[in-house]
């Protein structure tokens, strides 16, 4: 079997499918990633074979717009659904002529996609190939159709598509299900397996037990601050938790210089996997990025949630939902807010666990990669 996995030029939405892809191939599948030409170095990193389709787009700009409305055109500023939609429809514009093309010389029988990468569903079609969506958090798009046909509609014209099955066969879904939105497609359930980038096990971390004080990882992903540098709270956070917790900032190298002066006591790693660095913590503080949330869950710890963008948000509001977290008001810097919240994280340990036993008890990416064996061997019938 011949599978692409596709996504546009945003490393979050790359690593949630890596687990499933090197399963594919462990299994004795061809896999290769399609991307514009933007992450096709960061795919590499992954181990994953890569092919680079169409054209960057500055999504980056178009995110900026919509976290800062005043930046946006007159009387566009409060539309961030159509923004978006406008977007994912732009980023389809410019890699889906190229995947067709790619899919067909690569001879695909399946194409499995990000949900938010149109450009999937859209060159399955032109295909005949089956076509599932991979979510990342909750499902963004799933009710979002409507519009995303219309969006879509001059696209589909110059292919000569009569239209296009955004659903797919399936949707592989590795958010807790109580946290989840109805999907538009079957669901298979995957069980997260983190990846966060390639890196070492860190060093052990500095200060012990003995100051009764918790350890808490304040991150901040690599969303907020490719937008803009004002959406980067981490070094406000570890401000406001100096004396209340053992801080350790987990950043990127380019990000350490946006933490300005920090508490003595504040511990910084640079470009540590999170997965490798959060059994030796015991609460997340973050912006409720997707993968951040799910490796945090999937090692049973409690969140402070600060979230930047419309997808924060909701991931945000569903983790709290859940008792799984406490969700602070999207943006919130008030140092004693956040300080004053850490207690009720820290009391929420019980529920993370608990969606930390059920994300294990999910079926493995091995298991899931049988299940799109069958899936193409149904559809070749």
């Amino acid at each position: 079997m011949r599978v692409i996995f596709t996504t546009w030029a945003w490393p979050s939405h790359l690593y949630a499918m890596v687990p499933l892809a090197w399963a594919l191939r462990a299994a004795g599948h061809e896999v290769l990633v399609a991307t514009q030409p933007e992450l096709l170095e960061t795919v590499r990193h992954t181990g994953l074979p890569a092919a680079a389709v169409g054209r960057d787009v500055d999504a980056p700009a178009a995110f900026h717009d919509i976290a800062f409305p005043s930046s946006a055109p007159p009387g566009e500023g409060a539309r961030g659904g159509p923004r978006v939609v406008g977007l994912f429809a732009a980023i389809a514009e410019a890699m889906a002529p190229e995947l067709v093309a790619l899919g067909r010389g690569w001879r695909a029988d399946l194409i499995v996609s990000e949900s938010t990468c149109l450009a999937g569903p859209v060159a399955a079609a032109a295909l005949g190939v089956p076509h599932v969506r991979h979510l990342f958090g909750t499902d963004l798009l799933g009710n979002a159709a409507p519009f995303l046909h219309q969006a879509l509609g001059p696209l589909c014209d110059r292919l000569g598509l009569p239209g296009v099955d955004l659903a797919g066969v399936a949707t592989v879904d590795p958010w807790p299900s109580g946290l989840q939105v109805p999907a538009p497609s079957r669901r298979i359930p995957l069980r997260y397996v983190p990846f966060n980038g390639p890196g070492r096990l860190p060093r052990p971390l500095p200060g012990g037990g003995g100051s009764g004080l918790p350890r808490v990882c304040v991150t901040w992903g690599t969303t907020p601050a490719r937008v803009d540098k004002r959406l980067f709270l981490a070094g406000r956070v570890a401000r406001a938790l100096a004396g209340r917790a053992r801080v350790v900032l987990a950043v990127t190298a380019e990000q350490r210089s946006l933490l300005g002066e920090l508490p003595p006591d504040a511990h910084v790693v640079e470009s540590v996997p999170l997965h490798l660095l959060l059994p030796r913590c015991e609460a997340v503080v973050c912006h409720g990025g997707a993968g951040t949330v799910l490796t945090a869950l999937a090692q049973g710890l409690p969140l402070l949630l600060i979230p930047c963008l419309p997808d924060h948000v909701r991931h945000s509001a569903a983790v709290a939902g859940a008792g799984a977290g406490v969700a602070l008001p999207a943006g919130t810097g008030d140092p004693e807010l956040i300080a004053a919240a850490l207690p009720d994280v820290l009391a929420c340990g019980a529920a993370a666990d608990g969606l930390r036993a059920e994300l294990a008890a999910r079926p493995s990416p091995a298991a899931v990669a049988r299940e799109l064996e069958t899936l193409v061997q149904l559809a070749d019938r």
